[in-house]
């Protein structure tokens, strides 16, 4: 079977090859005499170079979009220095054979730019290098320094950021991965530029040093050993030394023009060859080199056939770059996502995976009806609600609430929406976003005119009026409720039901890193040593499932490492680790200073249910189904009562009762929290708003 290769592994590797060989074909040239046609064409190469760093270092939006640039700099700085060692020993040894002896384009610079009077030279030579040392390096330099400093002592403050966010519910564990490595990135970037600027000055004062050895020397050779005259030496060697100066010294400014750009406005999956050349693989960086070196290549007196051979080399890379995408490009500057840009080229006819499958853990689909409520332009709020929400529940419930993915549906009625728990829809409902909901208080007595429906979060009945209602509506004691709040509230009551279902294996291994921060011993001992993974994971869903937040997940572990050796189930361990954890329920439930709104059961009812329990054992409760009916009507009731005046009750039971009690109560569609006796707090008062079962009758078959 032929293996094939995908082509931007091959580019990818071809690259790695060619780093190493141009690295040490660098080194070379400072130890091996070149021929000049080979020193001209570097010299073209350098210029090169330096136009497109400073291209691509333009084009970035970001100074880490090019954090390939200290690398990218140390390699230019070396070739540069390279050919000024290589030119020095050409001009040395060749130079009194005349001012074409360190090849064409030093030739060029000396007799066109600098019109062949070498006093001019060295004025025009002086001006590049205060230009560049004392004006462009030294302010980068400085830039380089300050931004160095500030990152590295704003990097604390920004992962305490991070971290809040993640613990706020704001970030994902994926996205705070993200953030860390962008801010570790950042670090190390502005680290190497502080060093890489010292590169450029080192080469700014290397060119004047090289300058002068190459005039002093070239005086001496020529008169010494060629039999020159002292003004014929003067002239030839000056001559040659600054055009090789200005040479070297024109890319040096570009580069130096480059970093200061970077620096005022570094990890990476691949090697640094891979890295650079991705980067750098811009067609709005190639179109301009290709254009700046065709025009020198028209310049009389350049060396224009190797100048034009160089610009149609940068044209055919801007085109072959446009042709494979290159590095993404977007008119906004926004990189593309490379799956929406896979979805924007498939066939409408064609079916992908993402058709048919929707790992997102929590989704909402709208009508279109609905559509402006998640569109900013148009006054929409339910994003910022609904991140509001996931906020809230992930403070109470004491874990990250995965993010809420909205989606409109055309195929669903306009105003109605859906809340899906994975792939299965859990509740639905209809808003609508031109009216406002009207729910009436305890001291409402007129009849509000408009759509009579019941509040999809409580059940309460409400209306939905028009806003110019809302006046009317607020008078006669009514609570009146935007639409997108009453789809953020639906939300927020179904998350906190099935927030059992939200939390996984790796959710719980970040509360676990969270808490190793404080108490790695404790975390080491429990996890997975006493107690696997999977079985922290269900006893915690077990909690969940009632309500009870696991936010105290040390006091959890500690439980659990009393319990490990009693070989319990993972029901039996929740149970038993509720008495630690039930007061972090009931302070969201009811203010410390406000009594606790507590429903019990008649004692003959419940000495009945308790008979029946220890008959039935470990079975569903056993409750006549007229008794059953009567007090799920009249806990339905209470609720509603109660949730009108902002409280929830809390039903009451013997320990031995609770679980059975509360699973009968859910098995009837009633979310009711129930909690056993031994629960309640000592600390906190209470008041019984009702007692259920006080007409009591024999068990009978179960209600269902």
């Amino acid at each position: 079977m032929t293996a094939i290769t995908a082509p931007g592994s091959m580019s990818r590797s071809l690259g790695g090859m060619l780093m190493p060989v141009g690295i040490l074909a660098i080194v070379a040239m400072m130890v091996l005499p070149l021929p000049v046609f080979l020193l001209d064409a570097f010299f073209v190469l350098n210029i090169l170079v330096s136009l497109l760093v400073l291209m691509v270092a333009m084009h970035s939006y970001r100074p880490l979009d090019f954090s390939s640039f200290p690398s990218v700099l140390l390699i230019a700085t070396v070739l540069r220095l390279a050919l000024n060692v290589a030119s020095t020993r050409i001009v040395l040894s060749e130079g009194h054979t005349g001012s074409g002896a360190a090849g064409h384009v030093i030739e060029a610079f000396g007799e066109f730019v600098i019109a062949g009077n070498f006093a001019v030279g060295i004025f025009v030579f002086a001006i590049l290098v205060i230009i560049n040392l004392v004006v462009i390096t030294k302010g980068a330099g400085r830039v380089s320094e300050v931004s160095a400093r500030f990152t590295l002592d704003a990097m604390p403050g920004k992962q305490m950021a991070i971290d809040a966010d993640l613990n706020a519910g704001i970030l994902t564990p994926e996205a705070a991965k993200a953030r860390r490595e962008a801010v570790a990135e950042e670090a190390d970037f502005y680290g190497a530029m502080d060093g890489a600027s010292k590169f450029v000055k080192g080469d700014a004062v290397a060119g004047i040093l090289i300058l002068i050895a190459n005039i002093v020397g070239g005086m001496v050779i020529g008169t010494s050993q060629h039999g020159l005259a002292l003004g014929e030496a003067a002239e030839l060697y000056v001559l040659l030394s600054i055009g090789d100066g200005l040479v070297a010294q024109i890319p040096s400014l570009l580069l130096s023009i480059a970093t200061a750009i970077i620096v005022t406005r570094v990890s990476s999956d691949h090697d640094m060859a891979g890295h650079i050349g991705t980067q750098m693989h811009v067609t709005r960086a190639w179109i301009p080199v290709a254009a700046v070196m065709a025009i020198l290549g028209l310049v009389p007196g350049m060396p224009n056939g190797l100048f034009l051979i160089a610009a149609a080399a940068a044209a055919a890379l801007a085109w072959m770059s446009a042709r494979s995408g290159g590095a993404t490009e977007l008119a906004d500057g926004v990189p593309t996502d490379p799956g929406e840009a896979a979805s924007t080229t498939t066939a409408p006819e064609a079916i992908t995976a993402e058709d048919v499958t929707d790992y997102s853990p929590i989704s909402i689909q709208i009508g279109y009806g609905l559509i402006s409520m998640i569109d900013d332009g148009a006054g929409g709020s339910l994003i910022t609600r609904i991140t509001s929400i996931r906020r809230d529940v992930s403070r109470d419930m004491g874990f990250v609430v995965p993010g809420v993915r909205l989606r409109d549906d055309l195929t669903m009625p306009s105003n109605q929406y859906r809340i899906r728990i994975g792939r299965a829809i859990v509740a639905e409902d209809v808003v609508y976003p031109d009216r406002k909901l009207a729910l009436p208080g305890g001291l409402s007595t007129r009849k509000l005119k408009g759509i009579a429906v019941k509040d999809p979060s409580f059940g309460l009945d409400a209306v939905w009026i028009q806003p110019h209602q809302q006046a009317e509506a607020e008078a006669d004691d009514n609570v009146v409720v935007e639409p997108d709040s009453v789809i953020a509230t639906h939300l927020s009551q179904v998350l906190y039901k099935h927030a059992a279902d939200l939390i996984g294996p790796d959710d719980v291994q970040v509360l676990l890193t969270n808490l190793e921060r404080l108490s790695p011993t404790l975390v080491q001992a429990v996890v997975p040593k006493l107690i696997p993974l999977h079985t922290l994971t269900a006893v915690l869903r077990v909690l969940l499932s009632e309500r009870i937040p696991v936010s105290d997940l040390r006091r959890v572990l500690e439980g659990l490492a009393d319990l490990a050796g009693r070989n319990l189930s993972t029901q039996d361990m929740a149970e038993a680790l509720r008495p630690a954890l039930a007061p972090l329920l009931i302070q969201q439930i009811a203010p410390l200073n406000q009594p606790l709104p507590l429903v019990t059961l008649a004692p003959e009812f419940e000495q009945l249910l308790m008979r029946s329990r220890q008959q039935n054992g470990a079975g569903p409760l056993m409750i006549d189904m007229g008794l059953a009916q009567s007090m799920l009507q009249r806990l339905s009731a209470l609720s509603e009562d109660l949730a009108g005046q902002g409280r929830q009750p809390i039903v009451v039971v013997s320990a031995q009762l609770r679980r059975p009690f509360a699973a009968f109560l859910r098995g009837q569609g009633d979310d009711s929290i129930v909690l056993a006796v031994n629960e309640l707090p000592d600390n906190r008062r209470i008041e019984i708003v009702a007692t259920l079962g006080e007409t009591g009758a024999l068990p009978g078959p179960a209600a269902t």
